[in-house]
């Protein structure tokens, strides 16, 4: 028990919801499942999931348990736009909205300014991207480089690349309070020990 204890408080120091990802619309059951556990694996504990037309769908046997350690904040109501209802949410907690788009207006992510605001990462649906709604109403557009024939990564590539870039500026940085509170990581340590 000690042991489980010293571990939840070494992956806890790590932990964070400064940086939170937003998905919408993802469809293909192999990219939702990786992508939770990529977020699971740099330390973030909330992922907000939209589901405007595809319903988001859970692969419990290649999640081995991950998501039970994670927040995962659904958005589904079939009457309402649920990604300005997620936004909306996001931006009332002081997140930037940060869309991942080939928009004329996206800068390279390793541009990414952490220390402005909290940052909510936004990747759109596998096919056509970002929504209508999400373009107007997210905060600014990064894009990840590529230098060859292919315009696109794979959803759950692209997750993996921009989290690497965000998460290593944030743990180097000197100047952003991004950790759990001690209230949020208690609460988390007694919920995981529970499991």
């Amino acid at each position: 028990m000690n042991e489980n204890i010293e571990n939840f408080e070494k992956i806890l120091s790590y932990r964070t919801k400064y940086i939170t990802v937003v998905l919408e619309d993802i469809y293909q059951i192999h990219n939702a499942n990786s992508i939770i556990r990529i977020c699971e694996s740099f330390g973030i504990q909330d992922i907000h999931i939209i589901e405007n037309y595809n319903q988001f769908k859970f692969d419990y046997d290649f999640l081995l348990g991950v998501s039970d350690y994670m927040n995962i904040i659904r958005y589904n109501n079939p009457r309402h736009n649920n990604t300005k209802k997620c936004f909306d949410y996001l931006k009332k907690n002081d997140y930037r909205v940060i869309a991942t788009s080939l928009n004329e207006n996206a800068y390279n992510i390793e541009e990414i300014d952490i220390s402005k605001s909290k940052i909510a990462l936004v990747f759109g649906t596998e096919e056509n991207g970002l929504s209508q709604t999400g373009k107007q109403e997210a905060d600014e557009f990064v894009k990840i480089p590529m230098y060859g024939f292919t315009q696109s990564f794979n959803v759950s590539v692209s997750v993996g690349i921009a989290l690497s870039e965000v998460m290593e500026k944030l743990h180097s940085s000197n100047n952003v309070n991004w950790e759990l509170s001690k209230i949020e990581a208690q609460s988390l340590k007694s919920k995981w020990s529970k499991f």
